[in-house]
């Protein structure tokens, strides 16, 4: 059966009051999943890491990405760069554990070396033993593999393919969406800051999930007792992002009252209000008054997805040990929401097991957001 048939791929980009959802084999089938690879993940701006990974010169992290070897690199002029982890002599893999190389990255194989932007440096018995140059071997030409990347708000986000538009061209609309918070130093809280979740399922499922606020009551008691389902509104940028907001946030994390530090000159509306945005394909973002939150969705396979969490401050002060109490119960809050939604994702994994079910129905009041990314996917496979 062609899983990509235009035909079946219509019932999903047509309008919500009559779009069929995407078939289960999109969730199921490692074919598909393999497609994905090429299709949506090496062809749009997906986000790998973090630039909290490799603060210091020299520190490198090697990832693998949908498949793909990766290698986030911190040059000796504090840039940011991300190459193929694999050398350009023997396609042996570089590195296998984050750390610090100093100023060169060399193959455990043969011991070619590499500076940190990626140029080769040194070639050694490469001509015969004891000559470090052979004729036939031209440095320039070697260089390690780079890929196009742009940091945006501290995410990574590369083009594997190199084809796409520029990033802040793709990412355009959500850019100016928040863009009371554009250019502000964002300050990680540190370890009591990061969390994860391994999920038995499609990673568009957690998308999925993600993007619709009409479970809030039944999955979320807790967060819809301040925040409740006809607080929140749906967001909607088709080909871009989707997700929700709410009109009321304003939860107090200190035991007397206390708060985090908010953005300085930020609009009104975010002074009790936040929104939830997946900015396609794989990141899950968090943008309130005080502080912001990204879940990277890292597709391992057709049935399993890796969620990682990490929250961002407002002001350097909030990552002081002072604060840790604080932040580790704002940790907590929202490790518990995500926690909340493991049966959820996994549970519908499970269900697309079932031959009947012909990819559900989208309800256009509550589910607008879900279908912008459904929509979004079934695109990709027919431009």
């Amino acid at each position: 059966m062609n899983h990509f048939d235009p035909a079946i791929l219509r019932a999903v980009t047509a309008p919500v009051e009559s779009a069929r959802g995407l078939p289960n084999a999109f969730y199921t089938d490692p074919q598909v999943f393999a497609a994905e690879r090429e299709k949506i993940f090496a062809r749009n701006w997906s986000c790998i890491g973090f630039g909290k990974d490799v603060p210091n010169p020299g520190d490198i992290r090697p990832i693998t990405f949908a498949g793909s070897p990766l290698l986030l690199v911190r040059d000796t002029q504090g840039a940011l760069r991300v190459f193929q982890n694999v050398c350009r002599h023997r396609g042996m893999v570089l590195a296998t554990e984050p750390g610090n190389c100093k100023a060169v990255i060399r193959c455990p194989y043969h011991s070619w070396c590499y500076n940190l932007d990626g140029s080769l440096r040194t070639t050694p018995h490469v001509g015969g033993p004891g000559r470090s140059a052979d004729p036939n071997i031209h440095r320039e030409e070697l260089g390690l593999l780079a890929v196009r990347t742009h940091v945006w708000m501290d995410m990574v986000f590369v083009n594997i393919s190199g084809d796409a538009p520029e990033f802040r061209e793709a990412a355009a609309p959500l850019i100016a969406r928040w863009a009371d918070f554009e250019g502000r130093p964002l300050y990680h809280g540190g370890a009591d800051s990061s969390t994860s979740f391994d999920l038995a399922t499609n990673w568009k499922l957690a998308i999925e999930n993600y993007c619709e606020s009409y479970h809030l009551p039944w999955v979320h008691p807790g967060l819809n007792s301040y925040s409740k389902l006809e607080d929140h509104y749906n967001i909607v940028e088709p080909g871009v992002f989707s997700g929700q907001g709410t009109l009321v946030y304003n939860p107090q994390l200190g035991e007397n009252g206390e708060r985090f530090a908010s953005f300085d000159g930020i609009s009104e509306k975010w002074q009790t209000g936040a929104e939830y945005a997946a900015l396609y394909p794989n990141v899950l973002l968090g943008i309130h008054k005080d502080h912001f939150f990204v879940m990277l969705i890292d597709p391992v396979s057709h049935d399993r997805t890796i969620e990682r969490v990490e929250i961002y401050y407002a002001d350097k002060s909030m990552t002081e040990p002072a604060m840790a109490a604080m932040r580790q119960r704002n940790t907590e809050m929202w490790r518990q929401v995500f926690a909340e939604d493991v049966f959820v994702v996994e549970g519908m994994q499970k269900g697309r097991q079932a031959p009947g079910f012909d990819g559900g129905k989208f309800s256009p009041a509550m589910d607008a957001s879900t279908h912008c990314f459904h929509d979004w996917v079934a695109r990709q496979f027919t431009a």
